[in-house]
């Protein structure tokens, strides 16, 4: 954990409030890469993963972006009505789980509304490194565009293309004219409303793209419906308990009540941290993180959201 002041909170849009957070002593922070996040712990407990958004030479702060989601769990409402410039609060250290790939020729950045925010860090990092990048960045209007007059302002403003699907008239991105055309070394990253990120990829997809090719991070599970969710056991092989996990838990929640230490963060398949091996057994995958590659393999599930098609998982735990 690291202790941090909120040095500066100031608004990009009506809706998407911008942190700059530090140490308190101003003494550097820990190194991170284009594409990482924190975990922000905020009042009242809850944790919530941001993706870094300033250029990642910087040691002496960090930078989120904050979007007003009307659908909130909490978190955004709590940065934009709780938080203010002068409050103490932790993060964790930077983790990346959507970094670039230093070996493609090319770089094809696509953001959508405050998926944004690692997409900028990826294109402040490419420039510096004289890599060969496109940026589309898309909202609904411009006055809904977080970080226009930095981007503009930027040595790599010409790399970049606003999409406004609500201008007049509509300049909304052409996806399928976009990928039309894959190469083998360009790699396409995107992120955003996951509605969004699902056109995009299935796009590419159907396009030619490969798998190998398409990088993309996801702010929140999709909904899924737990009427015919049921009880299944999980064992752990370490100690060869069997432990039921009823309809109505998860199998991380379950845990946590027997004070079995298992690292956690987002609790709903997004970031990741809980993601533990599975040895015997056929998981019901309901997160994000894993790749569809990753689930067909059924080595790992996410205790937090994922369940069991067969009647017991045995955990590498």
């Amino acid at each position: 954990m690291i202790d941090i002041i909120v040095v500066r909170k100031h608004y990009e849009t009506e809706d998407i409030c911008l942190l700059e957070l530090a140490r308190p002593d101003a003494a550097s922070l820990p190194a991170f890469s284009a594409g990482a996040h924190i975990d922000l712990h905020l009042p009242g407990g809850l944790i919530r993963q941001y993706s870094l958004c300033n250029h990642p030479s910087e040691n002496h702060r960090y930078e989120i972006a904050v979007l007003r989601d009307p659908d909130s769990r909490g978190g955004s409402v709590a940065v934009h009505e709780q938080i203010n410039e002068g409050d103490k609060l932790s993060i964790s250290e930077p983790r990346n789980l959507f970094p670039l790939e230093h070996s493609a020729r090319r770089h094809l950045l696509i953001g959508g509304g405050i998926g944004v925010t690692p997409i900028l860090c990826m294109a402040e990092r490419l420039s510096h490194q004289g890599a060969d990048f496109e940026m589309h960045y898309c909202t609904k209007t411009a006055e809904q565009t977080a970080f226009r007059e930095r981007i503009l302002g930027s040595e790599f403003a010409d790399r970049v293309q606003f999409h406004h699907s609500r201008a007049t008239p509509s300049t909304r991105l052409d996806a399928a004219t976009l990928l039309s055309d894959p190469q083998p070394d360009t790699h396409l990253y995107v992120c955003g409303p996951n509605p969004f990120m699902d056109h995009i990829l299935d796009t590419a997809r159907s396009s030619g793209w490969s798998e190998a090719q398409l990088h993309r991070e996801y702010f929140a599970a999709d909904e899924v419906s737990h009427d015919g969710d049921s009880a299944f056991e999980v064992q752990l092989a370490s100690s060869g308990e069997v432990i039921e996990i009823p309809a109505d838990q998860s199998v991380l929640e379950v845990l946590l009540e027997r004070d079995i230490d298992i690292p956690f963060a987002c609790e709903n398949g997004v970031c990741g941290t809980c993601v533990t091996r599975v040895l015997e057994g056929e998981p019901d995958h309901r997160d994000m993180f894993l790749t569809t590659e990753e689930k067909a393999a059924n080595e790992e599930f996410a205790p937090c959201c994922s369940r069991a098609k067969s009647k017991r998982l045995v955990l590498d735990i």
